[in-house]
């Protein structure tokens, strides 16, 4: 438990983190690098380089201070961020160094203001938050290892098929290397994919929603290949479309992730889905239509055009199994050809209009996509009247503020 006086001291730093948390994060970042550079096996390059680690982390560490006197209240934001650290095997040993350099960042950042007090005080709250994870994170690793088809950390999977599901998306199915069967998981979830890049010095980690449904004896992951040169993720998703074939193998970690459909619920369920962010949709709308095709649900996708939108065949094909299931889909900049498909309903985005034909009071949305695509989504939603709690999103890589 923290002192009165320690809580006081660190929500009197609120006003200071608004101002410099992203600066401090950039420079703890930046400081751990170069003196561990072995963490880069662990961490997300890309989300490095384009400073959505750095944001993420700021508004963790503001949320924290926030709230110091409740932590409780942000208990789920807590398993969000220990899902994705048991999925990339970040350990107990990991949370020292991290402290150690995140009161350096603070003091280098703020110098005088930093004062000994205000350390000594973000110290304790460190070890207390450290805390919570460690012991969070250790019933999810012990979880992951003792379930039936479990392992600890990351384990050898071989490429069994390599399907082109769009010009841009290709799928992988994975199975184990030594033949054991493989664990069940939440529709939605996701697993880390270790890569070892020849020529690269670091390991790279990268998390790929499984794209089919549970209870199979394989993994199905679906990528989409970056353009080279246009992001800092180009380098593995074309290293795995380019150089990845059947019979390489592949290390991944037990599923992980919080997104996921209550398939108890009976409500109607729209889905709502940008580019590859459609990903985490097609094992939420399998495991529907296999435990609860009496449900109604709504699929929509968005995408640039007819040539990059993967699944359409897949998703057509589900309503053999729904009884009341609608799929259609929106182009930013379709053909002719494209206008001629089944189930496209009109060009440009999915608007409030689009939507207004779909909300149900008491359905459940669930969207995946571009922030923007999310914001913009979202912000509709509540303004046809959808309650918050009946929203559900997720990000790809750590999350942002809407």
């Amino acid at each position: 438990m923290l002192s009165q006086k320690t809580i006081d001291i660190i929500k009197s730093t609120v006003p200071v983190l608004e101002v410099h948390g992203t600066t401090i994060t950039t420079v703890f970042y930046k400081n751990l690098f170069e003196a561990h550079p072995e963490l880069l096996n662990i961490f997300n390059h890309a989300n490095q380089k384009k400073g959505r680690q750095q944001h993420a982390l700021a508004n963790t560490v503001l949320a924290a201070a926030k709230n110091i006197d409740q932590l409780e209240s942000i208990l789920p934001v807590v398993k969000q961020i220990a899902q994705k650290h048991r999925s990339l095997a970040v350990k107990p040993e990991h949370y020292p160094i991290v402290g150690e350099y995140l009161l350096a960042a603070i003091k280098e950042v703020l110098q005088e203001a930093a004062t000994e007090e205000i350390l000594q005080a973000w110290g304790d709250a460190y070890g207390i938050i450290a805390g919570v994870f460690t012991s969070i994170e250790k019933e999810m690793y012990d979880q992951a290892s003792e379930q039936e088809g479990g392992w600890a950390d990351f384990k050898s999977f071989t490429v069994v098929k390599k399907v082109p599901e769009s010009d841009v998306i290709t799928s992988f199915y994975l199975k184990p290397a030594d033949g054991a069967v493989i664990p069940s998981f939440l529709p939605g979830q996701y697993v880390t994919v270790r890569i070892a890049i020849p020529g690269e010095r670091y390991l790279f980690n990268r998390q790929y929603s499984l794209s089919d449904a549970a209870g199979k004896d394989h993994f199905r992951i679906s990528v989409k290949k970056e353009r080279q040169g246009s992001s800092p993720d180009g380098r593995v998703s074309n290293y795995l479309h380019d150089s990845i074939q059947v019979g390489d193998s592949l290390d991944l970690t037990v599923p992980a992730g919080h997104f996921t459909i209550d398939l108890e619920k009976r409500t109607p369920v729209v889905f709502l889905a940008g580019g590859v962010g459609i990903t985490p949709f097609m094992s939420m709308v399998h495991a529907v239509a296999d435990q609860t095709p009496e449900r109604d649900v709504h699929f929509i996708h968005a995408a640039d055009n007819g040539k990059v939108q993967p699944f359409r065949g897949e998703l057509t094909d589900l309503a053999q199994k729904l009884v009341s299931y609608q799929f259609s889909f929106v182009y930013k900049n379709p053909d002719e050809q494209d206008k001629q498909l089944q189930n496209y309903v009109k060009d440009g985005y999915i608007d409030k209009e689009l939507l207004s034909l779909h909300v149900k009071p008491e359905a459940d949305y669930y969207i995946c996509g571009p922030v923007p695509f999310m914001k913009a989504l979202i912000t509709c939603l509540k303004e046809l009247g959808v309650e918050p709690e009946n929203i559900h999103y997720e990000f790809f890589g750590p999350a942002m503020a809407l």
